[in-house]
Formats: structure tokens, sequence, C-alpha cells
């Protein structure tokens, strides 16, 4: 990904998309057809294919199946974007004799372990989306709904605010997901590089010494110090585990001691992730990180 990510052409309404669970099985039925409802009431077809909900274990069918689906969707001309309908685990496990097929690019909209596929994607020159998914959408309020039709349809994103660490201001190739399941693609065939990139981050329900221990893997990896820039999501859920027994730190003193000496532009506070508002961005973009604006602006 040394040069930016290609987006894949403005969807219109009347075009069709298709669901995909690349990685867990469904488990909230009710809020997986509201998603669905919010595509169809925008104009576009959304094509609900019932061995998606295939479910082995806690994944959405075996690695084969979910592999051969995703490719289906992806070589069918008629389809011109997927939508994934929940994260959970299991898209790295997809990645595993895996390339994607050569032709037009289409939407490929999720987040969470949907990361795993938009940054293998990224890789190969395409642009993902780390967006919601379906069992999120509906919940999003309306102008996260609508910068995310905005975003595919091809309009102008309106700069995310945050709370900047300072800096000043960079321009690098937008790399954005949940960083779990990134820090289990560090040093994969899959990872993308870091040269000219703006990392952006997000996470749920990891106590903040993890967050400590994966961050400390990514200042080891050398990785930290080829960026130019890190924005930061949301990190809910991300208490100590039991803070009336034990000495421990809140996440956000953890991710200043770890980050906040790299001396490049940084962003917290920024409205993605999990447990609140999930702004869409694109993966692989040029994207702008002002630390002391505290913005980070995609330059679509």
């Amino acid at each position: 990904m040394r040069a930016p990510a290609t987006l894949p052409p403005p969807l219109q309404p009347g075009d069709r998309l298709a669901v995909a669970f690349p990685s867990g099985a469904l488990r909230e039925p009710e809020r997986f057809w509201q998603g669905v409802a919010c595509w169809r009431a925008q104009g576009y077809e959304v094509v609900v294919d019932e061995a998606a909900f295939a479910a082995w274990g806690y994944l959405a069918g075996s690695d084969q199946q979910r592999r051969d689906r995703l490719w289906r969707l992806l070589q069918d001309n008629s389809i011109k974007g997927i939508l994934c309908g929940r994260g959970g685990f299991g898209a790295t496990r997809l990645l595993e004799r895996w390339q994607w097929p050569r032709g037009s690019p289409k939407w490929l909209i999720g987040f969470s372990d949907i990361t795993a596929l938009l940054w293998s994607y990224a890789a190969q020159g395409v642009a993902g989306v780390h967006g919601p998914v379906l069992t999120t959408l509906a919940e999003e309020p309306l102008w996260s709904q609508q910068r995310l039709f905005d975003l595919v349809q091809g309009k102008p994103l309106e700069p995310l605010l945050g709370t900047g660490w300072g800096g000043g201001a960079v321009q690098g190739h937008l790399l954005v997901g949940n960083l779990t399941v990134a820090t289990h693609l560090l040093a994969t065939p899959d990872c993308p590089p870091f040269e000219n990139v703006i990392l952006a981050l997000e996470d749920v329900g990891e106590a903040p010494y993890r967050i400590d221990r994966m961050l400390t893997q990514w200042r080891r990896s050398g990785v930290l110090n080829q960026v130019k820039g890190i924005a930061l999501g949301r990190f809910s859920g991300c208490g100590c585990e039991d803070p009336t027994t034990q000495p421990n730190f809140r996440v956000v003193e953890v991710l200043g001691d770890r980050l906040g000496d790299l001396g490049i532009p940084i962003v917290s506070d920024l409205p993605f992730g999990h447990g609140g508002v999930n702004a869409a961005l694109p993966v692989g973009v040029a994207t702008e990180l002002d630390g002391d604006r505290g913005s980070l602006h995609v330059l679509l």
C-alpha cells in the first residue's frame, strides 16, 4: 500500500448489495434485519442468501464455506458491494490460502473482526470501509448513517473531531481497525506496510494491561516508529477487571504512556469504534491528521 488505495465506483440507488458473514454466526436477527432495512430504505437491492446464516460453533460456517461465499460474491459482477452482517471472530482464518480475485473492485463494509479483510484488501490497493455492520447500523445516529451512505456514493466527508495531543498536521494513508485484530496481523503476509500511514485504532472489552501489552508489542516491533500519526477512536468497556481489589491504570493513562512519547501527531476520542457512534472511514485512502486541532480529515 505504498500508494493510496482506490475506492470502488460510487454506488447508486438500485445497485445490488449482498450480505456476508465472514466471521461469527448471527446472534441478533432483529438487529440484523433492521440494518438491512436501512440500506433498502436508501434504494439499494440487498441480497440475503439464507446460506449466510450457517453456523459452525461460533463461526458462520466452516472456513471453506465462508471463504467460498465471499469469493462468489466478489466474482459476481451483478453485486456492487458486500455488507458484513457482524464481527465476532474468524475473518483472519479466511486469509489462509486466500487470494483476492481480480476484476472490478467492490465495496466491502464492516469493522471489528472485519479489520483483517479490510487491511488485506487495502494491501491489494482497494479501499474498503471501516463502518457499521448490519447488526449495528440501525443504532447509529442519523448523521453517522448518512456519512456511510455519502461515502459509498462518492460524496465528500466532514472531518471527525477529537482531542488533539499536539504534534502538528500530517498527511498519509489511513489504516483504521480494531487494535486486537490488527495486533494479530503483525508479521503476517496479510499485514500492509506502515510507511506513510496514519494508524487509527479502537477496541472493546480489553483490560488496560492487555491494551498495554498489545501497544508494547507494536512499540517493540518498530511499527510505531514508521507511522506518521495515530488516531484513536473509542476504547469501550476497557476498564480494569476489578478496580476494588488491585492497583490499576485507566485505559487513557495506558494510551498516554505507550503512545505519548512518539513525537508524532495524535488525536484521541474520535467517534468511531464499538459501543457508540461508529463514523465510517475508508481504509487506505489519503487522509490528514491534525494533532493541534484534533481533527481527522479524509481527503476524497
